[in-house]
């Protein structure tokens, strides 16, 4: 699939003084390498002298050109996320995959997942960061921050993304979750009461949501309680789906904590993982007319 053109690029450098900018097709290549490997800046610069096969991909020759500084790296990182480019990308793709019949059917799927933040306090500022915050999980305390995912519930490809600090309940954020067409929606139990809150007024989406364990140990024994537990097996199969966008961005491009400091980098960067993980998980659908994964995974 061709790259869309997202946003403003005039924001970019036009080499009218110093080095000759690189061109945007490249850092955009670049970019997604450092996303799919989980590289940072400096890591990325050693990678791409190190690695044939990633400077074919990003369409460098070192007998003509050297690879792009990791401060250039950094500028063009900075711009994406000061003019909100990588959510852009996330919608240009998403739009993109809908005009495929990709995604975008009647059901959605929604979930939340954490991202692990640095605890300690060792630092120069003696503190945590205060946009992130401690939440429970079962029996584990965890820092962080948390993404509040909708997803296509025919393909799992992700069509919203919330982001809140990981104290935020995933109930609060349901509403930003639905694109408006699905018919239903499907939670685990953290979206119970999901129908009732304020904000889901005026839509006409039926929740399924699942019950709480120990609702379901409390009934008696009998022809119903397996009816039940049959049923809940059949929906929590059809929410199966919402994860694997999560193991893609978590397993496959290594993300399981943070990068930077604070929600605004870090949801920029999450747009960008979401996205390229639609593409990879898009990719033999996408393959027949394209011939080759555009994801690289």
């Amino acid at each position: 699939m061709a790259a869309p053109v997202v946003g403003d690029w005039s924001l970019l450098p036009k080499g009218e003084r110093g080095r000759p900018p690189v061109g945007l097709e490249r850092m955009l290549r670049i970019y997604f390498l450092q996303q799919w490997y989980g590289l940072s800046d400096e890591g990325l610069e050693d990678a791409l002298y190190d690695s044939i096969a990633m400077r074919a991909f990003a369409g460098i020759d070192l007998a003509r050109e050297n690879v792009p500084d990791a401060t250039t790296l950094l500028k063009f990182r900075r711009l994406l996320v000061d003019h909100e480019l990588t959510r852009k990308l996330f919608d240009e793709i998403g739009i993109e995959l809908c005009e495929r019949g990709l995604m975008m059917k009647e059901g959605t799927l929604v979930d939340a997942t954490i991202f692990e933040a640095p605890p300690s306090t060792k630092n120069a500022g003696n503190s945590r960061d205060p946009e992130m915050h401690q939440a429970k999980k079962g029996n584990d305390g965890h820092f962080g921050m948390k993404a509040h995912l909708g997803v296509d519930a025919d393909s799992g490809l992700v069509h919203s993304l919330v982001t809140t600090a990981a104290n935020e309940s995933d109930v609060s954020q349901a509403h930003a979750l639905l694109h408006g067409y699905e018919r239903e929606a499907f939670g685990d139990a953290g979206y119970t009461g999901v129908g009732k809150r304020e904000d889901m007024k005026g839509k006409t989406v039926k929740w399924h949501v699942a019950p709480r364990r120990s609702k379901i140990k409390a009934m008696p024994e009998g022809a119903l309680k397996e009816l039940v537990v049959a049923v809940e097996r059949t929906k929590a199969q059809i929410r199966a789906r919402v994860e694997h966008p999560f193991h893609v961005v978590k397993n496959l491009f290594r993300h399981g904590k943070v990068r930077y400091k604070g929600l605004l980098k870090n949801t920029a960067q999450l747009f960008s993982l979401f996205a390229l993980a639609n593409l990879a998980m898009a990719r033999n659908r996408l393959r027949p007319c394209h011939g080759s994964s555009p994801s690289g995974v």
